[in-house]
């Protein structure tokens, strides 16, 4: 059976064709190109016209990348198709050294001449010997021979074959260089070609396209010319003309690929030899030829014994000159090709799973809602009884969190690794920006601040930081059952692709299954899930298991034809339909929202307090505010403009990555003068940089955050703040001058003096991490607000500025875990979660 049939392999074993990993076809194992798919897309338009009969355009590509003539090429419907068009007309006897590709046999067959057998040595690692194959030949002869031979993989002298030939001038040699292009530095024999040499080339082998069909030959033109005669017009379409240009111009891919190959067969053929029992003979191309030298084994009942396991192998017996002792392997990826390794070193027994059960939300976009799917996908694991834990290998954020052992990791893992109830670890996010202007950020890797990187310096710096991120994942999948990933933006931004470490990369890493989510309540939903398959390599369309629709405000019923549509279009289904959830109760992950929300106040005053919140350009951990939001008497109004400021109750200038920019854009804005009317009447509360930003003087003189050295501050505190490279990463426990306790985290670079003003935050190690004054204060505690007595004192205190009652009682305890459990029961109803856990091995 010739290799690669899955349709008969699915058949015979009653697996899907997606479960099989073949090894029986000679493929590239990168796959086909980035650019073949957006290729034939824009090509199809022009199906409604004939093809080119004579291929003028690929013509010129063929003699371009070959040197040869138009009318010394023959463009064919793969090289198969020129294969059977020769024997009907050269040769009286076909010779066909074996053992090699079975078709050379059967074209000379079907075209009715007698075929003679050069037997290769199996002791000289079937190497073709020239000088004896020359003494057989009887003039008029067709001689074929593989270049490298098919399935030993081994190589003649190309210049011995010449020789040949110029001595055999009646014989005609047909030399198949379908698999040369996988081998480095290869004298082909395109080229200095003597006049009775046929060369048979394959494109669909080396860029993994062999259900396209597309090969030629080069020849003499007189030979090329009686081929032309006899072959069918129209063999080659239009779609297998275009791939055929653009595929002869990408000299890059081919250089990738005989890289890896060569480095991949390596490893493999190592790989078999320790097992023992098998021997590997040595080959040149993508392929190795082995035999079974273990006592009542025989191919047969190995290939039965991994096909069972989902491998397909190719067996060597109708080979001519080979026996049931021999097949044939395909060099695949490394993941590949290490399970097939341990496939055979313990057949009997189903292998172990490389990497522990997973699975990856990725969008269409930022904000589709991914994050609040990994964190329900967490809390349901959880609730079923498996230890999970959540992982993001790079996060851009600027609302961080401080670890138990200091270090610096997104807010958005921290509250899903709450959803399965463990402790949040860097290792969850090993890899966090921190924008601190348009082009540049702060790089923390496992929790440690490395450096401020420009744009290109991060891009040269992501190998070492993928690397990390590999590293923790490890780590992380060796204590729990299972890992929901989580990705970043979209897969299908063009621009990152190269370089991505947190998308595709990553969930082929992890070998988990991804699920694409999209948000409806946006529009475009369905074109976004078609559209980002579109842009999508082909390994990467492979790892999408499916879509989940989020965000749907109706009747999911009538979405039926549109998952229907996109299925056909994708081959993925859609996993599930997420309603819009109002008021959810979490934390956002990033400043998406944040920067969306309205300035319009939501509330009645009459009853309430009035909260200023200023927005700044750099504003990190803005869910320091979030329980202040979920209390019924406050409103947190966000301010932009001095016009929005208006006459609050308070006003709170939030952190900061970028003290002395936003400081400036503050002042740019007016926003600064219009805080400063009201500090005699209004209380001011500065959070972390907005802490600094109250006191006198910031400065900068080794440039941490910003291109300023030094700049004044709004003077509402006696305190100076310089910028220390070392940052201060520590949670904290500490007391404020109320006598409530509370507790956070620490995250900054500045060290602030102010020995002249009266403590307000105070640690128990006697640390003063706030001051101020009984009207303006600011603390360095980030989550000051998240302690309810504290916060429902402050409140109060408003309230009697406010000549309303204090309420006196906690009346929005700040608890995620009602709405964790409210998010994972709205989820658990609207996606098939036992589809999902098939899809990470959990069933």
């Amino acid at each position: 059976m010739h290799g690669g049939n899955l349709r008969l392999l699915a058949q015979s074993t009653g697996k899907s064709e997606k479960e099989i990993l073949d090894f029986s076809a000679n493929l590239n194992p990168l796959g086909p190109p980035e650019w073949l798919r957006p290729l034939i897309s824009s090509k199809i338009s022009t199906l409604v016209h004939y093809p080119d009969p004579e291929c003028l355009i690929l013509l010129d590509a063929v003699a371009k990348r070959y040197g040869a003539g138009l009318n010394e090429i023959i463009i064919g419907n793969g090289s198969s198709e020129i294969l059977y068009l020769i024997p009907r007309l050269y040769g009286r006897r076909c010779v066909v050294p074996v053992p090699s590709y079975t078709d050379y046999v059967r074209a000379c067959t079907i075209s009715g001449k007698q075929v003679d057998h050069f037997p290769l040595a199996e002791v000289n690692d079937f190497a073709l010997d020239v000088e004896e194959l020359g003494s057989v030949l009887q003039g008029e002869d067709l001689v074929f021979l593989g270049q490298p031979n098919n399935p030993t993989g081994t190589i003649c002298d190309a210049e011995t074959i010449r020789r040949l030939a110029e001595r055999n001038p009646s014989t005609i040699f047909v030399v198949d260089e379908a698999f040369a292009d996988f081998v480095d530095g290869m004298d082909r024999l395109t080229r200095n070609r003597p006049n009775n040499i046929i060369v048979l080339l394959s494109l669909t082998k080396i860029f993994a396209i062999p259900g396209l069909r597309l090969g030629c030959a080069i020849a003499d033109a007189s030979v090329i010319g009686r081929l032309r005669e006899v072959q069918a017009p129209w063999s080659v379409n239009s779609l297998a003309q275009a791939v055929g240009v653009a595929a002869l111009n990408d000299s890059e891919y081919l250089r990738r690929t005989r890289e890896y190959v060569t480095r991949q067969r390596d490893l493999l053929m190592r790989g078999i030899k320790t097992l023992g029992g098998f021997t590997v003979f040595p080959g040149h191309a993508n392929f190795l030829l082995i035999r079974i030298d273990r006592p009542g084994l025989d191919a047969s009942t190995l290939a039965q014994q991994l096909l069972d396991q989902g491998i397909a192998i190719r067996t060597c017996s109708d080979f001519k000159g080979l026996d049931d002792r021999f097949f044939r392997i395909a060099v695949r990826t490394e993941s590949e090709n290490v399970r097939l390794c341990e496939c055979l070193g313990s057949r009997k027994t189903r292998r172990k799973m490389a990497k522990r059960p997973a699975v990856m939300f990725q969008g269409t976009s930022s904000n589709a809602g991914k994050s609040i799917l990994t964190t329900a996908l967490c809390r349901i694991l959880l609730q079923d009884g498996y230890r999970v834990a959540p992982f993001k290998s790079q996060n851009m954020s600027l609302n961080s969190y401080v670890t138990q052992d200091g270090g610096e990791m997104g807010r958005a893992q921290v509250v899903q690794a709450q959803a399965c109830h463990i402790e949040p670890e860097a290792q969850m996010n090993p890899v966090l920006l921190k924008p601190s202007s348009d082009v540049g950020c702060q790089v923390i890797v496992c929790g440690k601040p490395v450096d401020h990187m420009s744009v290109e310096e991060y891009i040269r710096f992501k190998p070492e930081a993928f690397r990390a991120a590999q590293e923790a994942y490890d780590s992380l999948s060796e204590e729990y059952d299972a890992i929901v990933l989580e990705g970043a933006g979209s897969p299908a931004e063009v621009n990152l692709k190269s370089h991505d470490i947190v998308n595709m990369s990553m969930a082929r890493y992890a070998q988990a299954p991804v699920l694409l989510v999209g948000d409806i309540d946006r529009g475009g939903v369905y074109a976004s899930f078609v559209g980002t398959m579109e842009v999508l390599e082909e390994w990467e369309r492979a790892l999408v298991a499916g879509f989940v629709v989020n965000r749907f405000r109706g009747r999911e019923s009538l979405l039926r034809e549109a998952h229907e549509y996109t299925e056909r279009h994708t081959g993925k289904m859609v996993y599930g339909v997420v309603p819009f959830i109002s008021q959810l109760g979490l934390p956002e992950e990033d400043s998406v929202t944040f920067k969306g929300t309205s300035t319009a106040q939501e509330r009645d005053l009459t009853e309430g307090v009035d909260i200023a919140l200023i927005d700044l350009p750099h504003i990190s951990n803005f869910t320091d505010f979030d329980a202040l939001r979920n209390e019924p008497d406050v409103t947190v109004r966000v301010v932009r403009s001095p016009c929005d400021l208006g006459s609050p109750d308070a006003i709170i200038l939030p952190g900061s990555k970028n003290v002395l920019e936003d400081l400036a854009c503050l002042r740019q804005s007016g926003i600064d003068k219009a805080i400063l009317r009201q500090a005699q009447t209004v209380e001011i509360v500065g959070i972390c940089g907005g802490y600094q930003m109250m006191g006198t003087r910031i400065s900068d003189p080794a440039g941490i955050e910003s291109t300023r050295k030094e700049t004044q501050g709004l003077r509402l505190l006696e305190l100076t703040t310089t910028m220390a490279a070392e940052k201060t990463l520590v949670r904290s426990a500490a007391t404020h001058c109320s006598g409530h306790s509370v507790h956070g985290y620490e995250i900054h670079h500045g060290l602030s003096n102010g020995d002249s003003l009266p403590s307000v935050v105070v640690r128990p190690d006697g640390a003063i991490i706030g001051s101020g004054t009984d009207l303006i204060w600011g603390t360095y505690l980030h989550g000051i607000f998240d302690a309810d007595g504290f916060r429902r004192w402050f409140i109060d205190r408003l309230r009697k500025r406010r000549r309303l009652a204090p309420l006196g009682k906690i009346c929005a305890p700040y608890n995620l875990e009602p709405a964790l459990d409210r998010l994972a029961e709205v989820v658990r109803k609207s996606i098939r979660v036992d589809e999902i856990y098939r899809l990470m091995g959990l069933r």
